[in-house]
């Protein structure tokens, strides 16, 4: 039995998990029994397209706020709260801090995508 091998681990929005399951479905023609679980998971709860988490992400990125790593950014994609008390509450599953002025202006850009 072969050892598979992980080279990069990185993470992805469950709008891009969406899609990678669309294209391994196309090329093996059906899912195992976990992926087609984790498919119904995301067709109830993923609301967004590939292409919009891809420019949220980008939008929040280039924000510079100091101290958010892509995990929480994925995170508020996946998640997509509304206010800034909303975007503080996930943070805080995190050993980080950020400022209310930074907080308005995640919320501010995922309400302008919601």
């Amino acid at each position: 039995m072969t050892k598979p091998e992980i080279l990069d681990e990185k993470p992805i929005t469950m709008a891009h998990l969406k899609e990678e399951l669309k294209r391994i479905k196309k090329r093996d023609e059906e899912l195992n029994f976990r992926a087609e679980k984790t498919e119904e998971y995301l067709n109830q709860f993923s609301t967004i397209t590939e292409k919009k988490a891809k420019e949220i992400f980008k939008k929040i990125e280039e924000l510079n706020i100091p101290r958010i790593k892509p995990e929480y950014i994925v995170k508020m994609i996946d998640i997509m709260p509304e206010t800034s008390d909303e975007v503080k509450s996930l943070l805080q599953g995190y050993a980080i801090t950020v400022t209310k002025e930074n907080l308005k202006r995640v919320a501010d850009v995922l309400k302008e995508f919601k």
